[in-house]
């Protein structure tokens, strides 16, 4: 009798042991197909947005990756554009990176002079020539508004040698800082501020995964850049309560950009869009980031949760 209850127990294990190995096996063939399908709807996605660049009047260059997979999409992303105000963002990283060395304190007094007032100064357009401010005062303007003033204070307290310098030090390849905002005659001269779409994947992908310094810095940054009020472009046509946006856009004459990262419910995933184009205003390029932002949107509505469930 001890012996058949021994043996119907070995049988039971073995019953068991069974079945836990097919519903694995099962459950692995299932997560299979989900992510072969979100494959082949990746791919869908890729040929959807490089044609929509391939078709636009002008140079466009793409980096959309899935935070989740890795899965990337690009296009022109190593072409080196002029950065407009999308060199503001290394700009705030490098005040970071100035701060843990001991170099500056955010509490530092700027006093703003009058060959730093320039137009597109939303905030500090306001004040007169002689106003005080913080370094710390100066970081969300320059980020959520966008304002060139702040950004020169910023330029000018730091020294274009010591911002392109951090530039390096923070893995940048081919970003670089030669003029203040709306300098004209240099950039007549040839002067300019260059980036590319993959510098701009790389900073904000590090910010995503909290490993720009540390977990404090990243998440103070992506705080910034969540409070962005220019919405024209990465926000424009998706929906509010959809997805949250941490983005920067950058505008010049013929050069319209935005660069960020889109938090939903069904997956995160970085987008970068910079665009050379040929109109009078940049209506179209406004336009063409909002599709290609709404196209990659919609990808991840179609998925199930987090892309696996």
């Amino acid at each position: 009798m001890r012996r058949k209850i021994i043996l119907l127990i070995i049988a039971f294990c073995f019953f068991s042991a069974g079945i836990f190995f097919s519903y694995e096996a099962y459950k692995s063939y299932q997560a299979g197909k989900i992510l072969a399908k979100r494959k082949a709807a990746w791919l869908a996605l890729e040929k959807k947005l490089k044609a929509k660049a391939l078709h636009f009047p002008g140079t466009v260059s793409i980096v959309v990756k899935d935070l989740d997979t890795g899965w990337e999409i690009t296009q022109n992303e190593e072409v080196a554009l002029p950065a407009a105000s999308l060199v503001k963002i290394p700009i705030m990283l490098s005040y970071f990176y100035a701060a843990q060395e001991g170099r500056i304190s955010f509490k530092d007094v700027l006093a703003l002079k009058g060959s730093d007032k320039v137009a597109g100064s939303k905030v500090l357009g306001n004040f007169p020539a002689g106003s005080r401010f913080q370094v710390e005062d100066l970081l969300s303007p320059m980020i959520t508004q966008s304002d060139n003033s702040a950004t020169n204070l910023l330029i000018s307290y730091l020294g274009f040698d010591t911002l392109n310098a951090y530039f390096k030090k923070m893995g940048l390849k081919d970003t670089n800082l030669v003029r203040k905002m709306m300098d004209f005659s240099k950039r007549r001269r040839g002067q300019e501020n260059y980036t590319t779409a993959r510098d701009m994947a790389f900073l904000l992908e590090k910010l995503y995964h909290k490993d720009f310094l540390n977990k404090e810095v990243s998440e103070q940054c992506l705080i910034l850049l969540g409070e962005q009020k220019i919405n024209d472009r990465i926000p424009k046509k998706l929906p509010k309560d959809g997805a949250f946006i941490a983005h920067k856009t950058g505008l010049e004459r013929r050069i319209c950009h935005d660069v960020g990262i889109v938090y939903t419910r069904k997956g995160d995933f970085l987008i970068c869009v910079l665009v050379r184009h040929k109109s009078k205003t940049a209506g179209s390029a406004k336009k063409l980031i909002s599709d290609i932002a709404l196209s990659a949107y919609n990808y991840y509505q179609n998925q199930s949760a987090r892309g696996y469930n």
